[in-house]
Protein backbone atom coordinates (compact mmCIF):
# COMPACT_ATOMS: atom_id res chain seq x y z
CA UNK A 1 0.00 0.00 0.00
CA UNK A 2 1.12 3.56 -1.13
CA UNK A 3 0.36 6.87 1.15
CA UNK A 4 0.80 10.70 0.36
CA UNK A 5 0.30 13.28 2.91
CA UNK A 6 0.17 17.13 2.20
CA UNK A 7 -1.39 20.16 3.17
CA UNK A 8 -3.45 22.98 2.11
CA UNK A 9 -3.49 26.34 3.95
CA UNK A 10 -5.91 28.78 3.99
CA UNK A 11 -6.28 32.51 5.73
CA UNK A 12 -9.96 33.49 4.75
CA UNK A 13 -10.33 36.92 5.05
CA UNK A 14 -13.93 37.00 6.51
CA UNK A 15 -15.06 35.57 10.04
CA UNK A 16 -16.78 32.40 8.56
CA UNK A 17 -17.10 31.78 5.20
CA UNK A 18 -16.68 28.04 2.70
CA UNK A 19 -14.04 27.75 0.11
CA UNK A 20 -14.41 24.88 -2.56
CA UNK A 21 -11.46 22.72 -2.61
CA UNK A 22 -12.24 19.06 -4.55
CA UNK A 23 -9.91 20.76 -7.35
CA UNK A 24 -6.94 20.91 -5.08
CA UNK A 25 -7.44 17.89 -3.65
CA UNK A 26 -7.85 16.15 -6.83
CA UNK A 27 -4.51 17.89 -8.04
CA UNK A 28 -3.07 16.07 -4.34
CA UNK A 29 -4.79 12.70 -5.45
CA UNK A 30 -3.41 12.81 -9.10
CA UNK A 31 -0.07 13.46 -8.07
CA UNK A 32 0.00 10.47 -5.11
CA UNK A 33 -0.48 8.25 -8.19
CA UNK A 34 -2.64 6.23 -6.49
CA UNK A 35 -5.62 4.89 -8.80
CA UNK A 36 -7.61 2.89 -5.61
CA UNK A 37 -7.84 3.70 -1.85
CA UNK A 38 -9.24 6.45 0.47
CA UNK A 39 -8.88 9.97 0.90
CA UNK A 40 -8.90 11.75 3.69
CA UNK A 41 -9.26 15.50 3.98
CA UNK A 42 -9.06 16.91 7.91
CA UNK A 43 -9.33 20.30 9.23
CA UNK A 44 -6.19 20.50 11.49
CA UNK A 45 -7.95 23.55 13.89
CA UNK A 46 -10.93 23.08 16.47
CA UNK A 47 -12.55 26.22 14.45
CA UNK A 48 -12.65 25.28 10.76
CA UNK A 49 -14.35 22.42 8.88
CA UNK A 50 -14.35 20.52 5.62
CA UNK A 51 -17.34 18.95 4.32
CA UNK A 52 -19.08 17.90 1.24
CA UNK A 53 -22.30 19.37 -0.06
CA UNK A 54 -23.41 21.07 -3.20
CA UNK A 55 -21.36 24.03 -4.26
CA UNK A 56 -24.77 26.35 -4.69
CA UNK A 57 -23.95 29.81 -3.28
CA UNK A 58 -27.34 29.69 -1.88
CA UNK A 59 -27.12 26.90 0.03
CA UNK A 60 -23.46 28.67 1.16
CA UNK A 61 -25.52 31.23 2.89
CA UNK A 62 -28.10 29.33 4.05
CA UNK A 63 -25.46 27.40 6.15
CA UNK A 64 -24.23 30.64 7.08
CA UNK A 65 -27.49 31.68 8.72
CA UNK A 66 -28.13 29.01 10.33
CA UNK A 67 -25.19 28.31 11.97
CA UNK A 68 -25.35 31.96 12.95
CA UNK A 69 -28.76 31.43 14.31
CA UNK A 70 -27.71 28.14 16.25
CA UNK A 71 -25.01 29.33 17.60
CA UNK A 72 -24.43 33.04 17.27
CA UNK A 73 -20.52 34.98 17.79
CA UNK A 74 -22.51 37.88 19.89
CA UNK A 75 -22.53 38.42 22.61
CA UNK A 76 -19.56 37.02 23.25
CA UNK A 77 -20.28 36.63 27.18
CA UNK A 78 -22.42 33.61 26.08
CA UNK A 79 -19.95 31.45 25.99
CA UNK A 80 -17.71 30.33 28.91
CA UNK A 81 -15.13 29.66 26.51
CA UNK A 82 -14.60 33.22 26.12
CA UNK A 83 -13.71 34.13 29.77
CA UNK A 84 -10.56 32.46 28.65
CA UNK A 85 -9.61 35.43 26.33
CA UNK A 86 -11.00 33.92 23.44
CA UNK A 87 -13.67 35.86 21.46
CA UNK A 88 -14.73 32.52 19.40
CA UNK A 89 -16.74 30.00 21.82
CA UNK A 90 -19.30 29.75 18.60
CA UNK A 91 -16.50 29.06 15.96
CA UNK A 92 -16.16 25.84 18.22
CA UNK A 93 -20.10 25.03 18.02
CA UNK A 94 -20.21 25.52 14.26
CA UNK A 95 -17.38 23.30 13.51
CA UNK A 96 -18.83 20.64 15.78
CA UNK A 97 -21.95 21.02 13.61
CA UNK A 98 -19.82 20.64 10.19
CA UNK A 99 -17.71 17.81 10.90
CA UNK A 100 -14.27 17.59 10.84
CA UNK A 101 -13.34 15.74 8.09
CA UNK A 102 -14.42 13.47 5.15
CA UNK A 103 -13.18 10.62 3.55
CA UNK A 104 -13.84 10.35 -0.16
CA UNK A 105 -13.14 6.62 -2.06
CA UNK A 106 -10.70 6.88 -4.75
CA UNK A 107 -11.63 4.86 -8.13
CA UNK A 108 -9.54 4.99 -11.51
CA UNK A 109 -7.36 8.01 -9.92
CA UNK A 110 -10.05 10.01 -9.06
CA UNK A 111 -12.25 11.22 -6.14
CA UNK A 112 -15.74 8.91 -6.36
CA UNK A 113 -17.81 11.68 -5.28
CA UNK A 114 -21.87 11.98 -6.29
CA UNK A 115 -23.33 14.06 -8.76
CA UNK A 116 -23.32 17.26 -6.96
CA UNK A 117 -20.74 16.38 -4.28
CA UNK A 118 -18.37 18.75 -3.82
CA UNK A 119 -15.60 19.53 -0.67
CA UNK A 120 -15.39 22.70 1.23
CA UNK A 121 -13.34 23.97 4.34
CA UNK A 122 -15.19 26.02 6.52
CA UNK A 123 -13.86 28.78 8.62
CA UNK A 124 -15.81 29.68 11.62
CA UNK A 125 -12.84 31.77 13.12
CA UNK A 126 -11.21 33.39 9.81
CA UNK A 127 -8.44 36.22 9.22
CA UNK A 128 -5.31 33.97 10.00
CA UNK A 129 -3.68 31.18 8.80
CA UNK A 130 -4.67 27.42 8.81
CA UNK A 131 -4.13 24.02 7.33
CA UNK A 132 -6.17 20.94 6.24
CA UNK A 133 -4.55 17.74 5.80
CA UNK A 134 -4.99 15.60 2.86
CA UNK A 135 -4.23 11.74 3.53
CA UNK A 136 -4.05 9.47 0.68
CA UNK A 137 -3.89 5.56 0.74
CA UNK A 138 -4.15 2.58 -1.58
CA UNK A 139 -2.54 1.33 -4.69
Amino acid sequence: MKSATEYLFFEVPKRMDFVHITPQVQDIVTKSGIKEGLCLVNAMHITASVFINDNESGLHEDYKRWLEQLAPHAPIERYQHNRTGEDNGDAHHKRQIMGREVVVAITDGQLHLGTWERIFYGEFDGRRRKRVLVKVIGE
